[in-house]
């Protein structure tokens, strides 16, 4: 297991594919960072050396945000909308869908388990 941007990467995958687990990085800048290191993104990463591991830890520091700078950041823009009190500030506070989706029927990940009717309420009787 490699250890790249304090993220142990899983060794007995592909460069392309193991370089997602880390926060920040998706298929298509894993393949950007492995080109600019000039390794093959198909290879293991158990089969790579030393060497090559540092070139791509040397590019990662060098390309920008990931890992906890990148979430520190999200977060304090979450914290900013919230300040400021903005339309999507208020949908953050109440964990409800950010980005125009529909509330009515959908949005259970975001909203929670659904909260049951009320049963065994009783007609009163004279």
């Amino acid at each position: 297991m490699a250890r790249i941007a304090g993220v142990d990467v899983p060794g007995h995958k592909q460069a392309r594919i193991g370089l997602t687990y880390i926060y920040g990085i998706g298929n298509p800048r894993a393949l950007r960072i492995l080109a600019a290191a000039g390794i093959d993104p198909v290879r293991k990463l158990q089969d790579l050396g030393e060497d090559e591991l540092n070139k791509i830890r040397q590019v990662i520091e060098a390309e920008g945000n990931i890992e906890g700078d990148l979430r520190k950041e999200v977060s304090l823009n979450i914290k900013r909308l919230i300040e400021i009190q903005s339309y999507r500030g208020l949908r953050h506070r109440r964990s409800l869908p950010v980005r125009g989706q529909r509330t009515h029927t959908n949005a259970r990940t975001r909203k929670g388990p659904r909260k049951g009717t009320v049963a065994g309420k009783k007609k009163v009787t004279k």
